[in-house]
């Protein structure tokens, strides 16, 4: 045998090895990051409130998940449990959206909201889901962010809500779309009340929610990398009206143009919103 021959096996047998190794390994021990290509041990991902550790990628988080990592330990209180999506238009398999919905999130619909406390100062919180069909915004969505910005007004609380979106909801129709008007006149209510409304924009926040509450706020705040805007970029191109620059609805140009006032890193974020908080106190 010839040594190119012996050495040829002795690599084949390793490589199969190897990957035999790998092939017992379980299941979700590792993460590849979609911005770097990194190979993140997930447990450490988790530890690092799921941001990359090599290029700060900020991974989407469930509301639960970001409940936990914003309000204090133990002070969120859930309101408005008792509302439900139905099919008011009777569109074909949006029941079954639904309950795929539902299995995914844990949730009911694509917003949780409730009141707690940051810091130790009290505020009424939404977070939006982004795992229950794209946090896309309908009739529900819509009637919990109304309902919130009232209770911040009832409670005189300040309202802080979480948004990622991929828009209206289309099953919804124009129910949908009237959510933007509503939503948009709830934080009008708020502002004349005197109450502070901050938003948070998370990937991607887009659309019919960009288009409305979202954008409202006393202060906006945004997380690295987001992708923030109305229109797609593919909708954007297949317009033709004018080359957009290159990353313009990324949240680092969004916050260079003034459409943003921060962008903060997610370990930074319970931090600032406790800043705001006493800053709105006093």
């Amino acid at each position: 045998m010839s040594p190119d021959g012996w050495f040829h096996r002795k690599s084949r047998a390793a490589g199969k090895a190897a990957r035999k190794q790998l092939d017992a390994l379980p299941d979700g021990l590792w993460t590849k990051c979609p911005k770097c290509s990194e190979i993140l041990f997930s447990k450490e991902l988790e530890k690092n409130l799921k941001v990359c550790n090599k290029c700060g990628y900020h991974f989407k988080l469930g509301a639960r998940e970001r409940l936990a990592i914003t309000v204090d330990e133990g002070s969120f209180v859930e309101t408005d449990t008792d509302i439900l999506t139905g099919n008011p238009l009777d569109f074909p398999d949006y029941e079954e959206k639904i309950a795929k919905g539902k299995a995914g999130s844990g949730l009911d619909d694509g917003m949780v909201t409730g009141t707690a406390a940051i810091g130790g100062h009290p505020v009424v919180i939404g977070v939006a889901d982004f795992s229950f069909m794209g946090g896309s915004m309908g009739s529900v969505y819509g009637e919990k962010v109304s309902r919130a910005f009232e209770r911040g007004i009832a409670l005189k609380l300040p309202v802080i809500l979480i948004n990622t979106s991929g828009g209206a909801r289309m099953q919804e129709g124009i129910l949908s779309l009237m959510q933007m008007a509503k939503t948009s006149a709830a934080a009008a209510h708020l502002d004349r009340s005197n109450l502070m409304y901050v938003s948070i924009l998370t990937d991607p926040t887009m659309a019919g929610v960009h288009a409305s509450f979202a954008m409202l706020a006393d202060v906006i705040i945004a997380e690295p990398g987001a992708l923030i805007g109305f229109a797609g970029q593919r909708v954007a191109a297949q317009a033709q009206v004018m080359k957009p620059p290159v990353g313009f609805q990324l949240a680092e140009f969004q916050l260079d143009h003034g459409m943003v006032d921060m962008v903060i890193p997610r370990r930074e974020m319970k931090d600032t919103l406790s800043k705001l908080l006493v800053f709105h106190r006093g």
